[in-house]
Parts: structure tokens; C-alpha cells; sequence
């Protein structure tokens, strides 16, 4: 089975809305690092030294091949990235070998435990 890695960049106060709809749209599961900060084109203002720039979480998900384009859009547009400058980011990226993936494939496949087949 092949994979892909979703990154997403989120505003923090869009994580479990991005969550939940990457869900819908089959993902299976997602590691959540929180507080990432970031940088985009033009630099947020400051006032008095203090930045001003919203937290961000980073959202991993590995999810199969040919669900990979559709929860990316789902993402995309959840989180209004093309909206307005400044709404995160999103990026998928082939996975070459997954490890500890096996539960998931088995889930998805309905299928007898791996080291059976």
C-alpha cells in the first residue's frame, strides 16, 4: 500500500475543525505539534517589539495514495487558505517506507494481520 504526508500549517484555532474534516474525508488519524510560529511574505507588524502573529499548530497525517488530493483540497478549504494571505499552508509529500502503519491498514482493508498474508 503507498502513502502520502500531509503538512499542514493552521492557525491554532482552526486545528479541530481541520481535524475533523480531514477525518470525514478518510483520514485516519493526524499528530498534532503544537505552538509553530512561522514567517510569510510580508512580516506581521509589531507593536512594541511584541509580535503579533496568531500560533500555529502543525498537522501530520499519512494517509493512502488515493486520498491524498482530496483531503488536501478538504484542508485547503476548511481552513481558507487561498482566502486571504496569512492562513497557513499546506504541502503533501511522497512517502517512500511507513512504519508502524499496520493497524491502519488493517482497519482500512478489512483484511488478516499483516505478518499472515
Amino acid at each position: 500500500m503507498k502513502f502520502k504526508l500531509i503538512l499542514a500549517f493552521v492557525d491554532d484555532q482552526k486545528t479541530t475543525l481541520v481535524l475533523d474534516s480531514a477525518r470525514a474525508a478518510g483520514a485516519t488519524g493526524a499528530t498534532v505539534i503544537n505552538n509553530a510560529r512561522g514567517e510569510g511574505v510580508h512580516r506581521k507588524k509589531t507593536f512594541f517589539g511584541l509580535n503579533l502573529e496568531a500560533q500555529r499548530d502543525v498537522l501530520l497525517f499519512v494517509v493512502e495514495s488515493h486520498l491524498a488530493k482530496p483531503i488536501l483540497n478538504t484542508i485547503s478549504a476548511v481552513a481558507e487558505f487561498d482566502q486571504e494571505e496569512g492562513q497557513g499552508i499546506a504541502v503533501l509529500l511522497d512517502v517512500e517506507e511507513a512504519v508502524g502503519v499496520a493497524h491502519q491498514i488493517q482497519a482500512l482493508t478489512h483484511k488478516v494481520p499483516i505478518d499472515e498474508e
